[in-house]
């Protein structure tokens, strides 16, 4: 497993790669999410060995890339997405860029059970096909708080083996994108991440939660920086992953408000950082500084 960095999670805007990869680098991230359309635009402009050359010198991977196609919305927009993902995931493919995920809501308005599956699996299997000829892996994050699946008038999957289930259901390379968070408030376990298989875990989101909140009250929106209050069990965790073979990504998205309130993005990285470090060593992982 590598420390990776999504600019995004932690509060962060890069105006170029460049900056992204030395931010990155400075504050002992071994990966960095990168956008499918920059990955698009960077191979165009500097060829796949010029592109993965500004990766091997800055000594940062290109971990993963958000999912570039609008699944939840029209028809129409997710068709004309579908019509643009081959350029997008062969530039994936040419820089090395093997994972890519997004988060599936616990409920529906419109949907029940049945018929919200059939829709996922509807909008997803063509995307899965095409990726996977690029060789490159789907990873659907399941939504654990209770808080949040109460606002939906039909539930949906919330949980990680269930989430699970749904991914073999759409193809053969979808699997996981899981966050503690959500693993937490699902109330999941250790053991449950032990009957996982490792390439059904295709990248990891990591955080904390407030204490002296009961599960079932926790706020999506409202956590904590890795380790910081030790209500999740994230050495457990973490442990659980090494344990099945995961080597993957390991991403922070703490959504803790006062990260912004930090002098600048170097302060907010270092603090992020930082706190990887002290996971990875609670786990046993290598900090990669």
């Amino acid at each position: 497993m590598y420390k990776t960095l999504s600019p995004g999670a932690v509060g962060v805007k890069f105006n170029d790669l460049p900056s992204a990869l030395a931010g990155a680098k400075k504050h002992g991230f071994g990966g960095l999410e990168v956008g499918a359309s920059q990955i698009a635009d960077l191979v165009d402009q500097h060829g796949a060995d010029g592109a993965k050359r500004l990766f091997a010198d800055a000594g940062v991977r290109p971990a993963a890339m958000g999912l570039p196609v609008d699944w939840r919305g029209a028809e129409d927009t997710w068709r004309a997405d579908l019509e643009k993902l081959p350029r997008q995931a062969k530039a994936a493919q040419a820089l090395g860029v093997t994972r890519t995920a997004t988060w599936v809501l616990p409920g529906s308005n419109d949907r029940g059970w049945d018929a919200h599956w059939d829709f996922m699996t509807e909008r997803f299997r063509p995307i899965a096909k095409i990726l996977a000829d690029h060789g490159i892996s789907i990873g659907l994050e399941f939504i654990g708080p209770k808080t949040l699946r109460d606002t939906f008038k039909y539930p949906f999957v919330h949980s990680m083996l269930a989430m699970v289930s749904l991914g073999r259901d759409i193809g053969p390379n979808v699997g996981l994108l899981l966050d503690c968070w959500h693993w937490y408030t699902a109330h999941n376990t250790v053991a449950d991440l032990k009957r996982l298989k490792a390439r059904e875990v295709v990248y990891v989101h990591v955080n904390d939660a407030p204490a002296g909140i009961e599960t079932d009250k926790q706020v999506d929106n409202t956590r904590a920086l890795p380790d910081e209050t030790g209500v999740i069990d994230i050495a457990g965790f973490l442990g659980a992953l090494k344990a099945i073979g995961y080597d993957g990504p390991v991403t922070p998205e703490p959504f803790k408000k006062e990260l912004k309130e930090l002098p600048s993005d170097d302060e907010r990285l270092k603090v992020v950082g930082q706190s990887m470090d002290t996971i990875f060593k609670k786990a046993g992982l290598p900090t990669g500084r």
